[in-house]
This record gives structure tokens, C-alpha cells and sequence, in this order.
């Protein structure tokens, strides 16, 4: 009996243990924005060679040189240089390495008791000032109108050669291997259970992780749905006439960058990451097309808040890395597994991919959740935060 108790006593201090060797990895983090760097940009900003102005008098030939112009010029002289530094900085940032590469995240705890954990995915051109304006209404909803019930444990990571994460050195970081890491990341937190959200390549790791790890993913919400319609079905709904003709015009008229990106990711970084205008004007292009902005993206998202995202690029110098995921996921064999975790979507007006849901449940079959919405695009956190937050909430409730 002596000998039970001893063994019982030896396996639990070597599992705490284990469990505090865990969490000594994850290491605090400050973003920083060095004087330096400010003045290095400022003066690149101000030495800018602008290429002549475009033809037609619209972005059909891409951003118009007068408002690049206009919001370079707002950058250089108006913009707080450390904005990002302080909206970031009031959350709780962390790093910790998995599979041999940093991973920058924020962890932001709810103080209610039945919060449930959630991992949010950001793609291409974003970043997790995406995510900041929904972070307080859901880790404490009861202080936004809400309910404390739908409260959620945030966990906020940057994509590997994004942001404030490593760049990866070899090849092999594809959307797999993330989720694999973010599933890795989320039992390192000590989350055994949790939920998971994206858009743009946000979208497509969720679902990875839902095929990758069902065991522990209690349910999924995706903004965008890579599940195109079928364009030889019968009885087409207006909805679906509308998506196939999206993916028309994103292959006719908008992969460019995607094609430059999928391709030749290093020559595309010596531009991104030696000219700030050149950064801005490659990601800014994208707030315009993919946001519903009526002419103007600024409709959609502030000017301030497109500078801050566009800081997470320009300070890290991610102009290439970033581009590398397309890179390493386009081309090759992609997984067709059916996904049977419980899948929630939320489908905007503009967004780049749309689909209806009798063609989504091809794929995703065990749909819990299916919203169309009037208004709003890719970038569903920073363009309609308040109908972001609720979708997220009525999607994962049932699943509580």
C-alpha cells in the first residue's frame, strides 16, 4: 500500500513536473518599436521614387497613385509610429518555440469561469491587429452587451513568417505543419479542449486542425469556405451564380499577387522589404478589392488601423517570409479528407470565396452553423467587428 501512495506521489511532482518545464518555454513578450526603426522608416518614406501615375481613373490598373500618395505622406508625418507597439502591448504576448521555430502569440484569459479556449487565425495581407477589436467583447462579454456565458480564452497567434513569429529557414512549413503547431500550442497552454476561427489562410489551417486534430477540436468557424460551387449543377441560386462568377474575376482580374507569391516569393521580397510605400501599396491594394468599402477602403477600415497592420510587415521585414506560404502550399496535393468536426460559417458579401451551403457540406459534414450576411468582406474582424463577435458566439454556443 506504502509502495502504491509512493508511486501515485513520484507520478504526480514528475507531471507537475513536466507541466512547469512546458510552460518555462513559453516566454514573455514586448513588441518594441525602436526609435531607430522609426527614423529609418520615416526616411525611406520621404525618399520614395514614385512610378507615373495610372492610365484610367480608378484601381483597375491597381492603387492609384495620388491616395498612396496621400496615405504615405499621413504615415511619414500624422501617423503615432507607436500605435502598434501600445494596442499590442495592452495584451498579454508571449513566444515559445515549436518544432524549432518561434511562434508569436497573444493569450488574452477571460475572468469568467466557464470561458471556453479559442485559437483565431489570420491570413494574408493581415495580421493579429485584426483580431483587436473583438478581443474584450469576447473574453468578457457581460462588459459589452453580452452574455458571460459565451465567454472564450483568446489565443492569438502569427503565422509562421508573419509578424513577430520566426521565419522559417527550410522548406516544409505549409498549412498542415502549422496546424500541427497550433494544436501543439494550444495543449502547451494547457487547453485540452478548445474551439478554433479564421479567414483567408486562417480558414484553411482551421480546418486542418480539424481533420488533424478532431480529438481535441470541439468545433470550428470560417469566415471564408474554400468549397467552390458547382458550376454544371442544377437549379444554381442567386447566391451561387454570385460566388462562381467571384471565382471568375479572382482568376481573370485579382491573383496576381497570389501567382507572384506562389512562384517567386524572393524576388517579390527585395521590393516589399526595402520600400515602405511599396509594402503598403502591395497590401492596401487588397483592403480596397476585398473589403466592402464603397469605392473608398478607408469606408471599411480606418486609415490608422491599415497602418498598424501594415507596420506588423514593414518592422519585421516579412515582405518575402509572408510570401512564402503561398509558395509552399500551392501546387501540391491538398487534403480532401471530409471534415466531420462540427463547422460554422459566417459568409460575407464580399469576400474573395463564397459558397452556399449544400456545396460546403461536400466537405465540411457536420455543419452546426450557416450565415449570409448583407454587408461586410474578407476581412471580417476589422470591417464588422460587432457581427464578428456575434457570429462567433451563436456558432460555438450549441457546442459549449
Amino acid at each position: 500500500m506504502a509502495a502504491m501512495f509512493a508511486r501515485r506521489f513520484n507520478d504526480h511532482k514528475n507531471s507537475k513536473r513536466k507541466k512547469e518545464k512546458i510552460m518555462s518555454t513559453i516566454r514573455p513578450f514586448t513588441v518594441e518599436v525602436k526609435a531607430e526603426d522609426v527614423t529609418d522608416l520615416k526616411t525611406r518614406l520621404a525618399a520614395t521614387r514614385w512610378p507615373d501615375a495610372e492610365t484610367p481613373d480608378d484601381w483597375s490598373q491597381g492603387a492609384p497613385l495620388a491616395y498612396i500618395q496621400e496615405v504615405v505622406g499621413y504615415w511619414l508625418n500624422d501617423y503615432d509610429h507607436q500605435r502598434l507597439a501600445t494596442r499590442l502591448n495592452a495584451f498579454d504576448n508571449f513566444l515559445t518555440e515549436i518544432q524549432g521555430l518561434d511562434i508569436h502569440f497573444l493569450h488574452i484569459k477571460s475572468s469568467n469561469p466557464n470561458a471556453k479556449p479559442l485559437i483565431m487565425t489570420h491570413g494574408w495581407p493581415g495580421s493579429v491587429v485584426e483580431f483587436l477589436q473583438v478581443v474584450g467583447p469576447l473574453t468578457e462579454p457581460q462588459d459589452h452587451g453580452g452574455n458571460a456565458d459565451d465567454a472564450f480564452h483568446l489565443v492569438l497567434p502569427s503565422l509562421p513568417g508573419y509578424g513577430f513569429s520566426g521565419k522559417p529557414t527550410t522548406t516544409g512549413w505549409g498549412i498542415e505543419k502549422i496546424a500541427d503547431a497550433w494544436a501543439e500550442l494550444m495543449a502547451r497552454l494547457g487547453y485540452e479542449k478548445y474551439f478554433a476561427q479564421g479567414g483567408d489562410w486562417g480558414s484553411v489551417v482551421t480546418s486542418a486542425i480539424a481533420r488533424q486534430d478532431a480529438e481535441h477540436c470541439l468545433g470550428i468557424h470560417l469566415n471564408m469556405v474554400v468549397v467552390p460551387p458547382d458550376a454544371t449543377a442544377e437549379d444554381l441560386t442567386d447566391l451561387e451564380k454570385s460566388a462562381l462568377a467571384g471565382w471568375q474575376f479572382y482568376q481573370e482580374w485579382d491573383s496576381g499577387y497570389s501567382k507572384q507569391q506562389a512562384t517567386r516569393p524572393q524576388t517579390l521580397g527585395y521590393g516589399l522589404v526595402d520600400s515602405p510605400s511599396g509594402q503598403a501599396a502591395w497590401i492596401i491594394e487588397k483592403f480596397y478589392t476585398w473589403t466592402d468599402c464603397d469605392g473608398h477602403p478607408e469606408n471599411a477600415i480606418s486609415r490608422d488601423e491599415m497602418l498598424d497592420d501594415i507596420m506588423v510587415y514593414w518592422l519585421n521585414a516579412a515582405g518575402a517570409s509572408s510570401a512564402r506560404l503561398y509558395w509552399q502550399s500551392f501546387g501540391g496535393s491538398s487534403d480532401a479528407t471530409p471534415i466531420t468536426v462540427p463547422m460554422g460559417a459566417t459568409i460575407f458579401p464580399k469576400e474573395i470565396f463564397r459558397t452556399s451551403e449544400r456545396f460546403a457540406a461536400q466537405v465540411y459534414k457536420n455543419i452546426v452553423h450557416w450565415s449570409v450576411k448583407e454587408k461586410g468582406g474578407h476581412f471580417a474582424a476589422f470591417e464588422q467587428p460587432n457581427v464578428f463577435v456575434d457570429e462567433v458566439r451563436t456558432c460555438f454556443r450549441t457546442l459549449r
